[in-house]
C-alpha cells in the first residue's frame, strides 16, 4: 500500500477578497518516501500516486541538502537525477520515478538530498473565479559512505533564561538520524514527565534545539538533576540519561 505523505502549502500569491473561491491541489501518495542509494545501488524507483479525481501535472527538481543553524539549506545539484522530470497524472493514475547517482559515494560520510515534486498549473479555464493551492512534497534521498554509516548522538539540557527547558541533539556520527518523538522522565519515575512529537532530521555534523515552554507540568528542575529520554528514531529505539546544565 501506498503510504500516503499528503502536504497541502499554499504556493505565490492567493487572493484574499470575498466571494473568491479556494480549490485546493490534487493528493498525491509516494512510496518509498525516501531513497537510499549506494556504490551497489545507484538508482532507486519511487512510485508517485494520484489519489484525487483531477489530472496533475508535477515536475521534479533533486536538491543538496544540508543543515546550518538548524535550518534546512537547498542548492541546486546534478549528482543526483529524477527521471521523467515532468509528468502528468490522470486522476486515480501513477507514475514510476527513478533517482540515479551521477557520482561515486563519499567515502566516509553519509551524502544528503532531497527530490521535490511541485504541482504545476493547469491550463487557465474561463469558468474557473478564485485562487488555486499548488502541492509541494519533497523527498529525502541518502547515499550511503563506503564505511559503516551511523549518527552518534549528544543530548543535553539546560534551563534558558526565562525557565523554559532547552533540550539539544547533536550529531557528531557520519549519517543522519530522524527524531519521531522523545519523552522526559524524572528521576525515579517510570512515568514520562515531558512528551515531545518530534519529526526532526539532524544531519551529520549538525544540532537541533527543543524548547519546552515553563509550565505546571514543566516544574524547574535544578541544575545537576539528570532526566531519563527515550527517543523513537529511524534508527531504533534510544535512550539516554541527560544531565541538566546551568
Amino acid at each position: 500500500m501506498l503510504k500516503r505523505v499528503i502536504i497541502q502549502a499554499a504556493y505565490g500569491l492567493f487572493l484574499l477578497v470575498t466571494g473568491v473561491s479556494v480549490v485546493s491541489a490534487a493528493s498525491i501518495g509516494v512510496s518509498p518516501v525516501r531513497a537510499t542509494l549506494s556504490a551497489d545501488q545507484q538508482v532507486g524507483a519511487i512510485t508517485v500516486r494520484n489519489t484525487g479525481t483531477e489530472p496533475m501535472s508535477v515536475q521534479l527538481e533533486v536538491m543538496n541538502w544540508s543543515q546550518q543553524d538548524g535550518e534546512d539549506v537547498f542548492t541546486a545539484t546534478r549528482e543526483v537525477l529524477a527521471n521523467p522530470p515532468i509528468f502528468t497524472l490522470p486522476g486515480g493514475g501513477s507514475q514510476l520515478i527513478r533517482a540515479g547517482l551521477r557520482r561515486a559515494p563519499d567515502a566516509r560520510s553519509e551524502l544528503t538530498y532531497r527530490i521535490f515534486l511541485q504541482e504545476l498549473p493547469p491550463p487557465p479555464s474561463p469558468d474557473f473565479n478564485g485562487a488555486r493551492m499548488l502541492m509541494r512534497v519533497s523527498l529525502p534521498v541518502f547515499v550511503l559512505p563506503a564505511l559503516a554509516a551511523e549518527p552518534v548522538l549528544q543530548w543535553k539540557a539546560a534551563r534558558t533564561s526565562d525557565g523554559a527547558l532547552k533540550i539539544s541533539l547533536a550529531n557528531i556520527g557520519n549519517a543522519h538520524i530522524q527524531i519521531a518523538n522523545f519523552s522526559l522522565s524524572l528521576p525515579g519515575s517510570a512515568q514520562p514527565w515531558i512528551t515531545q512529537q518530534a519529526s526532526t532530521y539532524v544531519l551529520l555534523g549538525q544540532s537541533h534545539d527543543w524548547i519546552l515552554p515553563a509550565n505546571a507540568e514543566n516544574p524547574p528542575l535544578p541544575p545537576g538533576a539528570i532526566l531519563q529520554l527515550f527517543a523513537q528514531t529511524d534508527a531504533g529505539d534510544m535512550e539516554a540519561d541527560v544531565l541538566i546544565t546551568p
